[in-house]
């Protein structure tokens, strides 16, 4: 929360996006202008009943083709909020329009249906050629975006619940005939803010940007249990100026997960990750805290993370790339991380992902390079690190600075530096004409 006034606002710049200091608190949410909506109305006013058994599908559409109406019509030149109070709100899936914010009173739940039969279904994404779990399209998100501007989703930490066992228990069963849904994805949109929200459950991937810009999420919780298959916390796929802050995530994969493209088609695409901030984010999963590809066909470039604080993972730091992405995966920094009960701190590996079918190209190697982990410690790690490259494609300029684990290290076909590295590391990282170059970054 913003402090009171009288904070001393300072600008600076960082990557593309604009971060402002409010006293001694950073943060980069200034790449997303504030909205303020003129119009407003209630999902009351269009039949919306919070019983948790009346099904709301006709009240959100019909809300929101009201919003369309009233900015086409002249009028909401700044745009309409759409006011959901104290209640369970149960409905279909729905797509949100430009120009609006999605306002959760407290006490709010928008509440997914569990009828599979009638959820939408879509196109697979261009950069992956197909559903991420099944060959042709995918269920569309439960609240969905394409297209969009200026769309805000925010409250007073209301819950959108995803009612996802029945979808878990689908893809447990392998009965699942096309790809689950996310619980929000937004495609080919910019200037998203999504703030003061609890999402719970999801099917899939909870918070999904893709092919977007100037995306701000801070402030949510993210919730699903440690079994919840792939249910990632968020993902920025094939999306630049990307601000990730202050936040609780606790799932059953990938806290957030920088993405961009799937072999053949991602390299077609070409669309790379680029300025990504994650800051202040806090959380538990048995797989990875935070997290590059293993989809990186696109690209992935200029990540930035700091301030995370991670307990009962699988692994700290995961980039992981393999044979037929292609793309690229360039500075990386991961700064200022604690962790606690861990099996693996840092994990760097080219062996990890497959593939959407069999037409990827095994010389398609990915690129890694200048991946920067600085003021890293932990305690109860089984194993302190992994860098396991490819023999074809070595990962170069793995630089380690002031880095406190336990256990081994194991390394492969990588090259680096490493200072100030407790337990030492691999002789791949210790190489004095590496060391020189490593330390422009610390």
């Amino acid at each position: 929360m913003l402090r009171a006034l009288g904070w001393v606002l300072l600008c600076c710049f960082f990557l593309e996006g604009i971060h402002i200091s409010y006293g001694d608190l950073i943060t980069c949410s200034g790449i997303v202008p504030l909205s303020y909506r003129k119009d407003r109305i209630s999902i009351t006013d269009f039949g919306g009943v919070g019983d948790g058994k009346t099904l709301n599908t006709e009240a959100f559409r019909t809300a929101i083709y009201r919003i369309q109406q009233l900015r086409g019509s002249g009028g909401g030149g700044t745009g309409t909020l759409l006011f959901v109070p104290s209640g369970v709100y149960l409905t279909d899936s729905f797509n949100l329009t430009s120009h609006m914010t999605l306002y959760l009173a407290q006490g709010a739940v928008i509440k997914a249906t569990q009828d599979t039969l009638n959820w939408p279904l879509i196109a697979p994404l261009p950069s992956y050629g197909r559903g991420r779990e099944r060959p042709g399209g995918r269920y569309m998100s439960f609240i969905h975006g394409d297209g969009l501007q200026d769309v805000v989703i925010t409250g007073e930490n209301g819950t959108i619940d995803g009612q996802g066992d029945i979808w878990w228990n689908m893809w447990r069963q392998r009965t699942l005939q096309f790809t689950r849904p996310n619980i929000v994805e937004f495609v080919n949109s910019k200037g998203i803010v999504i703030s003061n929200v609890t999402f719970r459950d999801s099917p899939f991937w909870n918070i999904h940007p893709v092919y977007c810009s100037n995306v701000v999420i801070r402030n949510v919780t993210i919730l699903a249990p440690p079994d919840s298959p792939n249910t990632d916390g968020i993902d920025p796929d094939s999306s630049s100026n990307v601000c990730i802050e202050d936040s609780f995530i606790s799932t059953g994969d990938d806290l957030v997960a920088v993405k961009s493209g799937w072999d053949e088609y991602g390299i077609a695409y070409g669309r790379p990750s680029s300025y990504i901030t994650i800051r202040r984010v806090t959380g538990t999963t048995p797989f990875a805290g935070i997290a590059v590809g293993s989809e990186t066909s696109g690209g992935v470039e200029n990540v930035f993370a700091e301030n995370i604080v991670l307990y009962n993972t699988g692994v700290g730091v995961n980039i992981k790339t393999n044979i037929g992405r292609g793309g690229f995966i360039k500075n990386i920094t991961v700064s200022k991380m604690f962790m606690k009960n861990i099996r693996t701190g840092i994990k760097v590996a080219g062996d990890t992902g497959d593939h959407p079918d069999n037409d990827f190209n095994p010389n398609a190697l990915p690129y890694v390079n200048n991946v920067v982990l600085k003021s890293i410690w932990g305690v109860k790690v089984q194993r302190a690190g992994l860098m396991q490259g490819l023999k074809d494609a070595p990962f170069t300029g793995i630089c380690l600075s002031n880095v406190s684990l336990q256990g081994s290290w194991k390394c492969s076909d990588v090259s680096g530096a490493a200072i100030e590295v407790s337990p030492w590391p691999c002789t791949q990282l210790t190489s004095p004409q590496h060391a020189v170059s490593c330390t422009n970054h610390f």
